[in-house]
């Protein structure tokens, strides 16, 4: 069994527990420590004013005639009702010589704990603070004095919780709870810190952040690995778009030579059906390569090139131009008014999104055209509508697919690769957004642009 680093998240959690337990166990035993209610030495000054005490009584009995033990009971009675303390005295073998009058039990529990003149100690029972032994000497005889005074002060908070576990429950916790605090902290701050990267990736930023190898082992070695995953895909994106640029040199490269080659056929031989349709489909071609490279571009670049925009800024010379193109082919084009959001992302893909939905509504539309723009909550909405003839209910979603055509007869005539409507898709899920179609009131197409807005994009 490999066992974890002392800096891991593993020895934290355990190092808490148990610091945690140690604190609230030393704490028990400290109160208890202090607790009148315990047997205790007693503290340096009293020791020494008692002993005091007790000398003078030493001296007092030493003038006085009689029996030892008489004297100690008349010293006794005495000292009652002078200082309203109750005083009794034994001898060095612990036996009473007059018995008390009341706490019988508790003087005996006491004689029996503190029997030693030289550690005077100390315990509460009930009300009453009983305290000693001291040495009493007269001439040749020996005797202990015990002293008890009532208890007149209020016992500290912390030995009130000993006898109230729900407080003491709630101390524990107070105790507890900014260890506990801490760990949480030093836990959810990375893995917060690693749930701000993976968003990141999500929304098609892949950027290593050093800070992600910091904190507890086990979220470091998490971190090193996630940032290693991003280096690895920008280096694969690189190599990607390597490979795009050149494979769309080796293919530009013999088409363009193919149409020059038909050009100069058909200025040598004249114009014939054969030499056109050769032409027509080398034209295709390059379009669909064009749009091929377009889409691939879109679904790696867009993690570069990332700001804010408002929609007017990245949008209005776009439906101005689609606006002009519709005018020249006889149909009205209408757009609503823009409301004041910010969109964050890669501005040519964000305009590819529209451009190719616009472009496909002014192709397929009889008349009219409408773009639309709702905020709803937290999303902005931009809606595509054309009266045209629209689709089948269950070609809706394929149309978003690469190279799918409605009618092929149809997409022959416009000239169409069926790799629009697969950019704006793929432009969509670059942003965190989505595209869906459905059929308006018109009959025709209704495509709609879903876009996810923060709070700080609102201006």
């Amino acid at each position: 069994m490999i066992m974890p680093r002392l800096n891991s998240l593993y020895w934290r959690i355990f190092a808490v527990f148990w610091l945690t337990l140690f604190l609230v166990l030393v704490g028990v035993l400290a109160v208890q420590h202090n607790d009148p209610r315990h047997l205790h030495k007693l503290s340096m000054h009293s020791s020494v004013d008692f002993k005091h005490r007790a000398a003078h009584i030493s001296k007092r009995i030493n003038a006085m005639s009689g029996i030892f033990e008489k004297k100690l009971i008349k010293i006794q009675e005495q000292r009652i009702k002078k200082e309203r303390v109750k005083f009794f005295f034994t001898n060095l073998q612990g036996e009473i010589y007059q018995k008390p009058y009341s706490m019988g039990r508790a003087w005996k529990n006491f004689i029996t704990l503190a029997d030693n003149p030289e550690i005077p100690m100390q315990r509460l029972y009930g009300q009453w603070m009983l305290t000693g032994p001291f040495l009493i000497i007269d001439n040749e005889n020996q005797a202990l004095m015990f002293v008890s005074q009532r208890w007149r002060e209020a016992r500290p908070f912390y030995v009130q919780l000993l006898d109230s576990p729900f407080e003491l429950l709630l101390v524990t916790m107070a105790v507890s709870t900014p260890l506990l605090l801490w760990l949480a902290w030093a836990v959810t701050r990375p893995a917060r810190r690693l749930q701000m990267a993976a968003e990141r990736v999500a929304d098609g930023r892949f950027e290593t952040d050093p800070a992600l190898e910091k904190g507890p082992n086990e979220f470091r070695l998490a971190g090193a690995s996630f940032n290693q995953m991003v280096t690895g895909l920008n280096q694969m994106i690189r190599g990607q778009q390597r490979l795009l640029s050149d494979i769309s040199h080796e293919l530009r490269s013999p088409l363009t030579r193919l149409r020059m080659a038909n050009a100069l056929a058909i200025r040598k031989q004249g114009e014939s059906s054969e030499l056109i349709r050769i032409d027509t489909e080398a034209e295709r071609m390059e379009k669909m390569i064009a749009d091929l490279l377009s889409l691939s571009r879109s679904q790696l670049n867009s993690h570069r090139e990332r700001e804010i925009y408002t929609l007017e800024d990245l949008w209005e010379i776009l439906l101005e131009d689609a606006e002009f193109e519709a005018t020249q082919l006889g149909k009205c084009f209408r757009v609503h008014k823009m409301p004041s959001v910010k969109i964050e992302g890669n501005g040519s893909l964000l305009c590819s999104a529209l451009e190719n939905v616009v472009r496909n509504a002014i192709k397929y539309a009889k008349t009219d055209i409408e773009v639309s723009f709702i905020k709803k909550e937290n999303n902005l909405i931009v809606e595509v509508n054309d009266d045209g003839e629209g689709i089948p209910v269950s070609m809706l979603k394929d149309i978003f697919r690469p190279f799918y055509r409605v009618s092929t007869a149809r997409e022959r005539e416009t000239g169409s690769t069926g790799l629009g409507l697969a950019i704006t898709d793929s432009a969509m899920r670059q942003h965190n957004g989505y595209v869906e179609a459905s059929l308006n009131e018109m009959g025709g197409l209704k495509v709609c642009l879903i876009f996810g807005l923060s709070k700080e994009n609102t201006v």
